[in-house]
């Protein structure tokens, strides 16, 4: 058994569990789509087992699998995080496609149909060698089918652009387009000030849309966290480009103040409700926390029902108006 995961894996799957509609505008930018941030998004287990042809198996764990709802409209995505691209690729997508697919295929009438997602990948480095685009050919006894797999490159996107089309998930990796010059940062203040002035900007900036609320403390606060653990992994050699960016985002963020705030917001929900006397407002509070933490960590609808269920003792009607309340 084989689990695949690098740093950046860990921050790309972190801002998709804790901010995942930061994920919509990229959605958007790649596919042509037009969502508008309101649809729902609902996330599959990423853990899957391959089968071999020597009989071997081997656990893979792709980096995100999820539907976004949108109405009766439902689509299925694969997103993988690359910071270079290697032979292997293609194989891998093909392998989780397949088996995203395989998860919920369907049997008729002795006819199989499975539904490949729409897959992308993140590229967080690239070069004159790094394709635009892929595909992925099958040659079956009925034809020949193939598909695209579109290609996002982070260091391609400017600031400007990335708050212009509020593509803030990029964020965390913008540090990638500076890493050529990070020698020449580290050993030059004056061209180190002008990167910490650029950060600067950024760190304003996310500022100005939590004050219009654009974002909340909790979304900005996994943005600075995951900025920081990005740039802790890509400048561990040089010191003084760290330093220097820590120190004008505001020094490292703990690792769980995003979800800290979370959690206080939660509490305080239930702790009005006692201090009130609803018995209500108790079961409201814990219907909140259920459902988010639910949403979360990417369990189904299904799952997050049973939950509500369960724990509250009520029935599928009622259980069905909280996820229908805090589901959102």
């Amino acid at each position: 058994m084989r689990l695949v995961s690098t740093p950046y894996d860990d921050v790309f799957r972190t801002l998709l569990n804790d901010c995942s509609s930061l994920i919509i505008p990229l959605i958007n930018e790649v596919f042509g789509e037009r969502y508008t941030g309101k649809e729902k998004i609902v996330f599959s287990p990423n853990e899957h087992f391959m089968n071999r042809q020597d009989g071997d198996g081997e656990e893979r764990i792709s980096d995100t699998s999820f539907k976004i709802i949108a109405g009766t409209r439902s689509k299925k995505y694969h997103w993988e995080c690359q910071s270079s691209a290697d032979s292997s690729m293609l194989v891998r997508f093909f392998e989780y496609d397949t088996q995203i697919a395989l998860d919920e295929g369907e049997i008729k009438k002795d006819v199989l149909t499975v539904t490949l997602p729409n897959s992308a990948v993140l590229f967080l480095r690239c070069d004159d060698a790094t394709p635009d685009r892929m595909e992925i050919e099958i040659i079956t006894p009925g034809g020949t089918v193939g598909y695209p797999i579109p290609v996002m490159k982070s260091q391609q996107y400017s600031i400007d652009e990335i708050f212009e089309k509020g593509l803030l998930f990029l964020i965390p990796f913008y540090i990638f387009s500076h890493e050529r010059r990070f020698k020449e940062y580290n050993g030059d203040k004056g061209k180190l000030g002008e990167l910490q002035r650029e950060y600067k900007d950024i760190t304003d900036r996310i500022e100005q849309l939590l004050n219009a609320g654009v974002i909340s403390e909790y979304t900005k606060c996994t943005i600075m966290d995951m900025a920081n653990k990005v740039l802790v992994h890509i400048a561990r050699k040089y010191e003084n480009v760290r330093e220097g960016v820590k120190q004008v985002m505001g020094g490292r963020v703990l690792d769980y103040e995003a979800k800290r705030i979370k959690n206080e917001g939660r509490e305080e929900g239930r702790a009005e409700g006692r201090a009130e006397g609803r018995e209500e407002g108790i079961v409201e509070g814990k219907a909140a926390g259920i459902v988010e933490t639910g949403v979360d960590f990417g369990l189904s609808d299904k799952e997050i029902l049973d939950k509500l269920q369960i724990k509250l003792n009520i029935s599928l009607q009622m259980a069905q108006e909280y996820f229908s309340k805090y589901g959102k």
